[in-house]
């Protein structure tokens, strides 16, 4: 079974898909090695590491590098966050999301957000735009390949729900796998959006809103993190530097963490 036929059974089982989400090789290797069985890029994390700030801020032959080594060092499937595609118009896209298959990837993140203007493309625009992907990827050999269509009404709208669930039918239609609606926080939203969608539901970890099995419950099949562990590694760092240059003293260097 090949990486990409796995990630796609991943997400048609009874269990939940716990997503890590990594930045580089030794945190993807981190995520492996403390058993999880898939891993996706975090943007926000690969851009920060290499001192841009994300939204495409990043050159996409950077970032795919990047991509290409998490693959090469991990044995288990990888879903490449690839924001709005890194392309002004549909050719573009379509030519990064295949370069991305290309690397090894099982998957994508595409989002639905304008990046040079507010507010999102509209919503037959892109279901255009997901019919003419899954079509390249098909025609390319990748079949099975999993599009998260990522939707980004609850950053953006204020009564979301059900521009969402239209969207995400939309979506779904035109050739995604699944769908991403980071931001949802709400019990009822979820069930609504879970219940109304034809498709697993990945949902993006919050403060209050972190318990997979719970969220197993309400219809969620996919949870991941973004880049709220790679925030958590820099605020470590910061304090700990701050913390060896005021006592001189590197014991601390040496001892077991016990927080």
């Amino acid at each position: 079974m090949t990486t990409i036929q796995q990630f796609h059974v991943l997400h048609h089982t009874d269990d939940l898909l716990f997503m890590g989400n990594a930045w580089d090789i030794p945190s993807a290797r981190a995520l492996e090695k403390g058993g999880f069985q898939a891993i996706g890029t975090t943007s926000w994390g690969i851009a920060h590491a290499l001192g841009f700030t994300d939204g495409e801020k990043i050159d996409f032959e950077l970032h795919l590098a990047v991509i290409k080594g998490i693959v090469e060092h991990v044995q288990i499937p990888v879903s490449a966050d690839i924001e709005a595609g890194y392309g002004e118009n549909a050719p573009a896209i379509i030519e990064n999301v295949l370069r991305t298959a290309n690397v090894g990837v099982a998957g994508i993140n595409l989002e639905d957000s304008l990046k040079h203007q507010a507010g999102l493309r509209d919503i037959s625009q892109h279901g255009d735009l997901l019919h003419k992907i899954r079509t390249a990827l098909d025609n390319s050999g990748f079949h099975d390949f999993y599009i998260n269509a990522r939707i980004d009404t609850y950053f953006q709208k204020e009564d979301p729900l059900a521009e969402t669930i239209d969207r995400a039918k939309c979506y779904v239609e035109s050739g995604a796998s699944g769908i991403f609606v980071p931001g949802v926080g709400d019990e009822a939203d979820i069930r609504a959006i879970s219940a109304q969608v034809n498709a697993p539901l990945n949902v993006l970890s919050l403060p209050g809103l972190t318990d997979g099995k719970l969220l197993r419950e309400w219809g969620v099949k996919r949870l991941s993190f973004g880049n709220a562990l790679y925030d958590k590694m820099v605020a470590y760092l910061d304090s700990h530097a701050a913390l060896l240059f005021e006592a001189t003293d590197t014991a601390s260097l040496y001892e077991s963490d016990r927080s």
